[in-house]
């Protein structure tokens, strides 16, 4: 947690007022646009994927994080660092038994501000962009992962949740020179 604290500290901030209305914008056309409310769930996910291929970068030069050892790690890691460097919040951790699913759970959601879901648009998971961010950067340090919404504040949960399934860790490949 002291590590996201300070990185948070050193980085360039954008407020948050304008990242909740640009990405309302950016929602708000998209359900125009497609006019399907699973389709816009589908493509927040996607753009969230696009992005969390390119964050991780990022993430990994300037905490000095070189690798996890382990599930538990990387968790902990997204939560306590990831959450609080990009979004300036702080995320909990809450494992499953299965020790291969594990759910990060956080309130204050900045996407989330000033907006009011429509009963039309209840089945909107209007935060999916970050479920979509967490699949890419793990999918880029070879981790393959499932993601959730599973708790939102718009449906009026206290707080917010993705929950995070491990499908499998990929082993990276040396060509050998023949």
């Amino acid at each position: 947690a002291r590590l996201g604290n300070s990185t948070f500290a050193q980085m360039e901030k954008v407020n948050s007022e304008l990242l909740a209305m640009t990405y309302g914008a950016l929602v708000t056309t998209m359900l125009k646009d497609f006019q399907d409310v699973k389709i816009v769930n589908q493509e927040l996910e996607k753009m969230g994927y696009n992005i969390g291929t390119r964050l991780i970068d990022e993430f990994l030069a300037k905490t000095g994080i070189t690798q996890c050892r382990n599930l538990k790690e990387t968790a902990h890691s997204i939560a306590e660092i990831g959450f609080k460097m990009f979004l300036g919040i702080n995320a909990e951790v809450r494992w499953s038994s299965d020790a291969k699913t594990f759910s990060i759970e956080f309130k204050g959601n900045p996407l989330v501000e000033f907006v009011e879901l429509p009963e039309k648009f209840k089945d909107l998971d209007y935060s999916n962009i970050l479920c979509g961010v967490i699949r890419g950067a793990l999918n880029m340090v070879q981790i393959v992962v499932t993601t959730q919404l599973t708790k939102s504040e718009l449906k009026g949960d206290s707080s917010s949740e993705i929950k995070v399934s491990l499908k499998e860790v990929l082993q990276e490949k040396v060509k050998s020179e023949d």
